[in-house]
């Protein structure tokens, strides 16, 4: 029987090997990218063209190779970072496996121009499909100039997995703006289809900042630093005002690398618990230097994810330092100590007299008498209440009625109330479903209701969540939040149908300010959403101005509103433009729905129940969680056996 186990060609190799390390042409740009740090570089220039598709160029004024130290670096495994075992615990490059080079020169095809500092001339090499084609001596700028064309020209398969242009060409935001965070100190500018995105010179870690999220962020940062034995940490953090729906301005950097820590960032978002809104996130540039020995940076292909020897500690040290730098700053409410009620102590005054008060006594109060107080009986000349008078006010008292006819008119009113009677507090009405720190709320009923509503108390609320009432074939429970999402969902679905969709122009136009990476976003969306009837439109580079709202919607917060329909637009891949305008209806739908909490009147929950029931699929709501359930007849019958 022969041999069947054999060495596989380097070629097949480098080709597994980028399946892990080049996912996508952002990851490329990454490894690029940090080759050119880890040069010495002070300035980088990067051109891509149709997301990376076609043409992902790197140019750095860094150290440069020789001819041979060109060739090689395309090799497997080939570093100039890593001498022995020891060099693993004491990492403080970007790269340092020698696998990308190779990865990309097999998937790609690859040209490198390098000088040495000191040369008078540099190489030109070209490689495709892990095959050098030519090395040759030419005339070319101190530094390294990496052009990469076609990727995965010779894989069909990984290129057919590529996404369109626009959400490859945000992946590579993401890169870039993670890289150019982590290192102030070097200028970077970013170039796409002959169009300049960044142009980012060398400056502090605040302008940098600024930079990358935009002006706004300006007045948004509060500065963080605290230094101990274990853990060096500085950077900014967000105001709690300033927390958004959506990530992205989210970063954690250990000795100038990036990294996700899922752990950590539970530290920073217990810190400002009860400062933010459920459900929102707050921002933070956080750099963290510590000695290499105690992390592992080896542990994912790209080199995203670090593991800390002691996490707890780090934990609690980061945990304390937002809340520090909170505190400092008066973003913690500070104790108020009330002083309406105090007493007055007046500052004693030697030189004024001291004068006995004129008080006004009753020599005739008797405690025990409960007449009814006539504000011309007392002072002087007030007369002393007759026994007649007394009896008569006895008479008139509540006492006078028995305990008996009082229990029996407050069981008389107990019986007339309705079923479960709202704190007047505590109820809101549709007419001011209205909050300062949350989107406007929208009504579900309308002047132009087909639905009738009932009158008596056919549907009762619990725990303003769900809605109860009876059905054939048993009590019917109803998520209201879910509900109105459902009923809203197939409302703006049916409006682009059938282009129906209406805008309410606003008084005053708002304008509002995204990063580039969201700014792409609305770029991208600004059609759709104009078919549900926003209308908005670019005033500059990243803003964009939003002249009216879709019709009952005018009062949302338009800002939070988009926060979310981009949040939920970055965390999916869409291809198709059903697709797409589905995912704005759900993000709409459920941005404008009821809230769980909501206090709803019995002529609502009824129209509630009778527009749900008239919707095409009132099971579920849009992402597909169930509205109804129902406790049968046969259950509640065995409950009482």
């Amino acid at each position: 029987m022969s041999d069947i186990i054999q060495l596989l060609p380097d070629s097949v190799a480098n080709q597994i090997a980028a399946g892990e390390v080049i996912q996508r042409p952002g990851s490329m740009l990454k490894e690029l990218v940090e080759n050119a740090i880890d040069a010495g570089s002070t300035d980088i220039k990067i051109i891509i063209k149709d997301a990376g598709r076609t043409l992902v160029q790197v140019i750095d004024n860094g150290c440069g190779m020789s001819a041979t130290d060109a060739r090689l670096a395309f090799e497997r495994h080939a570093t100039s970072k890593i001498k022995d075992v020891n060099d693993l615990f004491a990492i403080r490059t970007m790269g340092f496996r020698g696998e990308a080079l190779a990865s990309i020169a097999a998937v790609a095809q690859t040209e490198l121009k390098t000088k040495k500092h000191g040369d008078e001339l540099g190489t030109h090499l070209v490689i495709s499909g892990s095959q050098v084609e030519s090395q040759e001596v030419i005339s070319c700028p101190t530094g390294s100039n990496f052009i990469v064309r076609n990727l995965f020209y010779n894989v069909p398969a990984r290129r057919k997995f590529l996404k369109k242009d626009s959400t490859e060409l945000r992946h590579i935001i993401n890169e870039f703006q993670r890289i150019v965070l982590a290192n102030p100190d070097i200028s970077f500018s970013l170039e796409h289809n002959n169009m300049p995105l960044f142009q980012l010179p060398v400056s502090n870690l605040r302008q940098r900042i600024i930079n990358i999220a935009g002006k706004n962020m300006n007045h948004q940062l509060v500065p963080v630093e605290t230094n101990t034995t274990l853990v060096k940490i500085n950077g900014f953090i967000g105001k709690p005002e300033a927390a958004r729906k959506s990530s992205g301005d989210q970063f954690f950097f250990v000795n100038q690398r990036y990294m996700r820590h899922p752990y950590l960032h539970k530290a920073i978002t217990e810190a400002y618990s009860n400062l933010i809104l459920p459900n929102t996130i707050p921002a933070y540039f956080l750099y963290f230097e510590v000695d290499p020995k105690i992390i592992d940076i080896n542990i994912h292909p790209t080199k995203t994810e670090i593991k800390f020897e002691d996490e707890r500690a780090i934990w609690h040290i980061l945990n304390a330092t937002i809340k520090e730098s909170l505190g400092k700053h008066n973003m913690i409410p500070t104790i108020d100590f009330d002083t309406a009620d105090m007493v007055n102590i007046p500052v004693s005054d030697q030189e004024k007299e001291k004068e006995m008060p004129e008080i006004e006594v009753n020599p005739y109060f008797n405690p025990f008498d409960t007449p009814t107080p006539d504000p011309s009986s007392f002072g002087a000349g007030s007369s002393v209440t007759s026994s007649s008078n007394r009896q008569e006010t006895r008479a008139a008292s509540p006492g006078a009625k028995g305990w008996e006819q009082l229990y029996n008119e407050f069981e008389a009113e107990k019986g007339s109330m309705p079923f479960d009677t709202p704190d007047p507090s505590e109820t809101i009405t549709t007419s001011n479903w209205e909050s300062n720190t949350e989107p406007q709320q929208q009504t579900f009923l309308s002047e132009d209701s087909n639905v009738k509503a009932t009158t008596g108390a056919s549907c009762f609320q619990f725990k303003n969540k769900y809605i109860l009432t009876s059905g054939k074939s048993g009590l019917m429970m109803v998520d209201q939040k879910r509900a109105h999402e459902r009923i809203l969902f197939e409302r703006l679905m049916l409006s682009i149908t059938n282009k129906q969709s209406m805008t309410q122009q606003s008084l005053f136009p708002e304008q509002l300010e995204f990063n580039v990476e969201d700014s792409m976003v609305v770029k991208e969306l600004l059609g759709d959403l104009k078919l549900f009837g926003f209308d908005m439109a670019a005033i500059g580079d990243h803003t964009y101005e939003v002249k009216g709202m879709p019709i009952n919607m005018e009062k949302m917060n338009p800002k939070m509103l988009l926060d979310e329909i981009i949040n939920d637009f970055k965390a999916g891949e869409i291809n198709l433009e059903a697709d797409l305008k589905e995912r704005i209806a759900r993000s709409i739908a459920k941005q404008s729905a009821i809230k769980s909490g909501q206090f709803l009147s019995p002529q609502e929950m009824d129209e509630l129940i009778g527009q749900l029931f008239a919707c095409q699929i009132p099971n579920y709501s849009p992402d597909g969680k169930p509205v109804i359930s129902i406790l049968s007849n046969d259950e509640i019958d065995m409950r009482f056996k």
